[in-house]
């Protein structure tokens, strides 16, 4: 199932997920309530992904402050991310896509080449989701340095 490119004010996906939570978690329970900050990593415990990780955690005062969730997306099973946020005391959901459902409909979910193989995975993006469910911002082919900050930027538009 692959969906075209989301675009800012697209109707964002609903999901439901399991979390870090120890339950299922679906977008829709923010609505009305929340700006959701979905960013989708490729795995668990890898340098970058554990840089991006630990900035979104460090900034956590300044997201709540926007009134924002952050909900971190990968195809690593619960006990793995359960693993990755005690390590790192990320203090935010991590949410497990095993079945690619999620990553396929928000089109993160591409060909990637590394070592010269091509393979399939999770292109390193993010997607603002207003209070509306509406997508607000979308970063593709995230670059993990200063990322939390263009978020905030984004967030402080809303």
């Amino acid at each position: 199932m692959t969906a075209k490119e989301l675009s800012i004010g697209d109707p964002a996906p609903d999901f439901r997920l399991p979390s870090t939570e120890g339950r299922e978690l679906s977008l829709k329970e923010f609505r009305g309530k929340k700006n959701v900050v979905l960013y989708f990593y490729p795995k668990d415990d890898t340098p970058g992904c554990t840089k991006e990780a630990c900035s979104f955690r460090d900034e956590r005062p300044k997201f709540n402050k926007m009134d924002a969730v952050i909900l971190g997306v990968s195809f690593d099973d619960p006990a793995s991310h359960a693993k990755f946020a005690e390590k790192y005391r990320l203090p935010f959901t991590l949410l497990s896509d095993s079945d690619k459902e999620v990553a396929s409909a928000y089109g993160v979910y591409k060909e990637k080449s590394m070592y010269g193989r091509t393979y399939m995975g999770i292109e390193r993006s993010t997607f603002v989701i207003g209070k509306d469910g509406r997508v607000a911002a979308v970063y593709r082919k995230v670059k993990v340095d200063g990322h939390s900050d263009e978020i905030l930027a984004a967030l402080s538009g809303l």
